[in-house]
């Protein structure tokens, strides 16, 4: 049974927030809009976005690294926001597993939001639905376009290209192989959900620093004249 579902790579992620945008743009006009912004400009905000990217630091200074992080709807095998549904307003297709919402039957009652254990419903205070995001089934189905922009939006317009797209239960799909070659993982997996998509990991990036670079003048990482480090390897090391 065919699978569609996004790989991210995490070590290609540069934050720019590309996918975030022309998901917004895409789904807006799409079948799935319009996507409502309520107040965008004052003290709380309230918009529907399908993708966000999540930027936090990890490791203890000096030595941290930025990763920015992508979350949508994970697509899950077993989603938990379908059973839950009392209307049936939300589905997992069987040709293609994506999971849908289907707003004529919605009545916004939030049950799959409870439901969903990564916090990818989006309640549209508008409409009084709730939305997700839909892999741009619109798009990725349309014939008119050229075959290589049947892709979901966020792929298109991912400009390091972190983001594939395709069929993770075809072992010789480009997300299979990646998958398998760079060792990707899925998202809490203890909930018993087995999401679709896949994360490919971050790889151990390191700078070479050395002793005099650390200490010559103006050096930011100096405090009214004090090294931030007072345990330097001697000047002919480097910091890794």
């Amino acid at each position: 049974m065919t699978q569609l579902a996004l790989v991210i790579d995490l070590n290609v992620c540069v934050g720019c927030h590309a996918c975030v945008t022309n998901c917004k743009q895409w789904n807006t006009s799409g079948s799935a809009g319009p996507l409502t912004d309520l107040n965008p400009y004052e003290a709380y905000p309230n918009g529907t976005f399908f993708n966000r990217v999540q930027t936090f630091e990890v490791g203890c200074y000096p030595q941290t690294e930025t990763v920015h992080f992508p979350k949508s709807c994970l697509h899950c095998e077993d989603p938990p926001c379908v059973p839950v549904c009392p209307t049936g307003a939300s589905y997992k297709r069987k040709e293609d597993g994506i999971v849908l919402v289907d707003y004529d039957k919605c009545i916004g009652c939030k049950y799959c939001t409870w439901a969903c254990p990564y916090g990818m419903r989006e309640f549209d205070e508008e409409r009084k639905v709730m939305t997700k995001c839909t892999l741009c089934v619109d798009r990725i189905y349309d014939e008119t376009k050229p075959e290589a922009e049947r892709k979901p939006s966020c792929v298109l317009a991912c400009p390091p290209g972190a983001r594939l797209f395709g069929d993770v239960h075809d072992p010789e799909s480009a997300v299979s192989v990646a998958i398998r070659e760079r060792g990707g993982y899925t998202l809490m997996p203890e909930q018993g959900t087995n999401p679709a998509n896949h994360y490919l990991p971050r790889r151990k990036t390191t700078l070479a620093v050395h002793k005099d670079e650390l200490y010559r003048s103006g050096n930011p990482h100096k405090i009214d004249g004090a090294p931030f480090d007072q345990n330097l390897p001697p000047a002919d090391e480097e910091l890794n």
